[in-house]
């Protein structure tokens, strides 16, 4: 007899719906499996045969074929165990083949026959509802995480013996047996501003600091921060998700996505309704940043995908590391090709670097400092120049003086400067209504003509500076797309000269390149 099964895959991070197609016939007792399995997907065979003798269901000495359509698509993962031992089932007679028509099945077998959790729920869900699938089954604990996807049902199982008994009722008893999992999203986001644990109210002084953050959280600019250590860098850093807009509903799916994929996607909260905050250790491989592996997993700057990834103490980072940012700063999108395929990875994060002026941290001070000039420029050397260019806004962080952290004065909330940033967000989303642009960091050479026009005496302005600084072309555009963001903070249609000179402070970087 003959079964089909719905089911679903990934690839990269995306979902593939697939077909478990199982033939049960006489002859020589077999048990083969077809279409570019890899070994874990082979491993299922032992496991459902187990899981369903402890189940109590012995299968009979028959010739069972399993085909995983299309036969192209290489299968990974544990996934498929379940509905492999469904469609045997079905095969067998156990079930009604109608009984399992119309429905997506997926989930890992343990060997006592218990359904446990699996990655990438959300996505194939996601899949399986935009292909006019009307009920997914799934482990229970990934219940809630496929329950966000609306307008399918969602029944989550414990065990085989429970998804058996489920598809032999009919369709009226099964409404008895197992709850459709529900999750109320809007619920979800209402909470969506919540409280992050951390406020620029708690920041004392560095003004500059939190402003150049400012700028940078408005238009999606990228931000390094130099300064002693103390001066407050990172403390700002971990408080700038805090100054970003909220996660839209397809945002927060998107990036919800990604972290299902990657099984960090905790079954207490099925949706990830914060931006994320990716800050890997300077000893990170160049692997684990990008991604890859044999089973080519999302890396750090996916995982980073509508948010922040924090380089803190940046030139202690391998150069040949740093260097793999290049394509997903420009490009927004990371590239791997492996033998099993090509993949491609989102990467639209924002960078937020920090570092110290020099080894022991204390340059020009040289009454701490002890690195002799070659060390300073040694140190800074570490970092090229190409993704230097590719930073929009370097400050100096300074130290921290006693009058600072004995101020009586109130500081800015991370609310009140949310609002700001919030609000030159919704004149770029206007500007670039139509155009498939968000921010004015993703601003290229014709968009820059057509929404940075200037005057003459900032053009004669911007001329001298960038002969007397010997500007490459790329920073030329990147001081005009913060003079932009600059002009939309202080609502302002031109770019004026004030704007100009405030993106001017923040080419820090042309003298590390010198």
């Amino acid at each position: 007899m003959f079964s089909s099964i719905a089911s679903g895959t990934i690839h990269g991070i995306r979902s593939q719906l697939i077909c478990v197609e199982v033939d049960v016939s006489k002859g020589l007792p077999c048990f083969q499996m077809v279409g570019l399995p890899n070994s874990e997907v082979k491993e299922a065979r032992e496991r459902v045969k187990v899981a369903l003798k402890n189940a109590g269901i012995s299968l009979p000495p028959m010739c069972i074929n399993i085909n995983l359509s299309p036969a192209d698509l290489r299968k990974e993962g544990s996934l498929l165990d379940l509905p492999v031992a469904v469609g045997i089932m079905a095969a067998l007679g156990y079930l009604p083949q109608e009984n399992v028509e119309g429905i997506l099945i997926i989930g890992e077998l343990g060997l006592n026959g218990e359904v446990k959790p699996v990655k990438g729920v959300l996505p194939i869900v996601k899949e399986a509802q935009e292909q006019g699938i009307g009920c997914c089954i799934l482990p229970k604990e990934n219940a809630a995480e496929g329950a966000v996807v609306q307008g399918i049902e969602v029944i989550g199982v414990s065990d085989i013996r429970e998804t058996l008994s489920f598809l032999q009722a009919g369709i009226q008893e099964r409404r008895g047996l197992i709850a459709p999992a529900a999750v109320d999203v809007g619920a979800l986001f209402e909470r969506k501003r919540q409280a992050y644990g951390t406020d620029f109210a708690d920041v004392n002084g560095q003004q500059a600091v939190k402003r150049a953050a400012e700028i940078a959280a408005a238009g999606f600019h990228h931000l390094l921060m130099i300064g002693p250590p103390g001066s407050g860098k990172t403390m700002i850093a971990r408080r700038m998700s805090a100054i970003l807009p909220p996660l839209s509903l397809e945002e927060s799916m998107e990036v919800s996505a990604i972290y299902s994929v990657s099984g960090l996607l905790s079954p207490q909260e099925a949706l990830m309704t914060e931006r994320p905050f990716v800050a890997p250790h300077h000893t990170i491989t160049g692997r684990a940043l990008a991604g890859g592996g044999r089973i080519p997993a999302p890396g750090m700057v996916t995982l980073a995908h509508r948010g922040i990834l924090f380089l803190d103490e940046l030139p202690e980072f391998k150069r040949e590391t740093l260097d793999i940012l290049r394509q997903p700063l420009e490009d927004r999108q990371i590239h791997l090709a492996r033998s099993s395929g090509n993949y491609i990875y989102p990467a639209d994060f924002m960078l937020v670097g920090a570092m110290n002026p020099c080894p022991c941290g204390f340059y020009p001070d040289m009454q701490k400092c002890s690195c002799t000039p070659y060390e300073v420029h040694r140190y800074l050397e570490r970092i090229s120049g190409p993704i230097l260019d590719r930073i929009d806004i370097c400050v100096e962080a300074a130290a921290v003086d006693v009058t600072d952290l004995t101020t009586s004065v109130m500081q800015e909330t991370s609310e009140q400067i949310c609002a700001r940033v919030t609000e030159a967000r919704r004149i770029q989303q206007e500007r670039f209504a139509g155009t498939g642009l968000r921010f004015n960091a993703d601003m290229g050479t014709k968009e820059i003509r057509s929404f940075c026009p200037l005057r003459a005496e900032e053009e004669r302005l911007l001329e001298q500076v960038f002969r007397k600084m010997n500007l490459t072309a790329r920073s030329y555009h990147r001081i005009l797309k913060t003079a932009r963001t600059i002009a939309d903070l202080a609502g302002s249609y031109e770019i004026r000269e004030e704007h100009l000179m405030e993106a001017l402070m923040y080419r820090v970087t042309e003298h590390m390149k010198a």
